[in-house]
């Protein structure tokens, strides 16, 4: 390489190098651009759903809360912190759907008492029924308006002899509660806190199917609420989608996908009954009934079936043209002297335990 080339090259490489320097000095002396924080809203709070609100959902106290909302956007139908008491919307339910995030205005609740209350908690299709409980069969008063339960049937069927079945049976699942003798509300103290209190009757959002049954069970047998975990409906869910009992089209929308979740979520079920009788809890209990016209079997946790009854043997004699059915006593010894006998005085064949002895 000659020198001229060399230089050449050289004085680039210096050139390139103060280039830098001066370009980091630049920028290490001036500050960094500052990111505008978005402006707060300006204005009273306002009641505001927190999750999505069908139509027909009763309002507990994790539904609703109050948020900042700008002062030009507040219109006269919302419900304002400090002139609105949160705890009297409690119990009512929502008449027209609303999205989270969007403001509750007066017109979308319907109040207790207000015409047409429980018809608007119903969603369509369904019907309300009423079953007697007391403080033994409704929780001890720890079910709510909005809570699901499932119902159990506890019956006792009488035999003919012997012991009764006792027997409880899960007849149906997934039911939303109503309302709690006639309110919809949950009472809460001065510090905020839910009462619980005793009640006599509950109200049940059921299918019209599902309300036959209901009739019939309260007529054979004392009718009890469990409590379900609000995890059990997501559990459910993934089994029922599981099974193809619920299908969600692979074109839907996420509205789509959320409506029928949300309908297969609330859906009370009917079918896939569990039970229990006397014989799984204690062993001097019957696990089931003998069979129609056998005397019964008291006695262990064992199936409880009829006693097994020894015939007597039995000898077909012809005479004839008439054939008799005569018993045989005595043993194995008896028998052979009966078809002896048999066989001497009329017959050249005498069927015998089902086998033909020939002369």
């Amino acid at each position: 390489m000659d020198r001229k080339k060399l230089v050449l090259l050289l004085g680039a490489l210096v050139i390139a190098i103060g280039t830098a320097l001066a370009a980091r000095s630049m920028f290490a002396g001036s500050p960094a651009p500052e990111v505008a924080a978005a402006p707060v809203p300006q204005g009273p709070k306002v009641l505001v759903a927190q999750r999505a609100l069908p139509t027909g959902t009763i309002i507990t106290a994790d539904a609703i809360s109050f948020q900042q909302w700008p002062e030009e956007l507040v219109k006269d139908a919302y419900f304002i912190d400090g002139e609105a008491d949160i705890n009297k919307l409690l119990g009512t339910v929502v008449r027209h759907q609303i999205t989270a995030g969007e403001p509750v205005t007066q017109g979308s609740l319907v109040s207790p008492g207000d015409r047409g209350f429980l018809a608007a908690a119903l969603g369509p299709g369904m019907r309300a029924v009423t079953i007697p409980v007391s403080a033994k069969t409704g929780v001890a008063g720890f079910v709510f308006p909005g809570d699901r339960v499932d119902l159990v049937l506890t019956q006792t069927v009488k035999g003919s002899e012997g012991q009764d079945l006792k027997a409880a049976e899960t007849v149906l699942r997934n039911l939303r509660v109503l309302a709690t003798d006639q309110s919809t509300e949950q009472t809460t103290n001065e510090e905020g806190k839910t009462v619980v209190r005793a009640f006599g009757t509950v109200t049940l959002e059921v299918t019209p199917k599902i309300a036959e049954k209901v009739a019939v069970a309260q007529t054979i047998g004392t009718l009890s609420l469990a409590l379900r975990s609000i995890a059990d409906n997501q559990a459910e869910l993934e089994k029922a989608i599981a099974s193809g009992d619920v299908v969600i089209p692979n074109d839907a929308t996420p509205e789509e996908e959320e409506k029928l979740i949300r309908a297969a979520m609330a859906r009370p079920v009917d079918k896939g009954a569990t039970f229990s009788t006397g014989g799984d809890v204690s062993r001097f209990q019957r696990r089931s009934m003998p069979p129609t016209g056998s005397p019964a079997v008291a006695g262990s946790g064992a199936p409880a079936y009829a006693a097994t009854v020894r015939s007597v043997p039995t000898v077909r004699v012809t005479r004839g043209k008439n054939t008799t059915a005569e018993p045989v006593s005595g043993g194995v010894g008896g028998l052979v002297n009966q078809q002896s006998s048999a066989m001497s005085q009329a017959g050249r064949t005498v069927p015998v335990a089902g086998a033909m002895l020939v002369k």
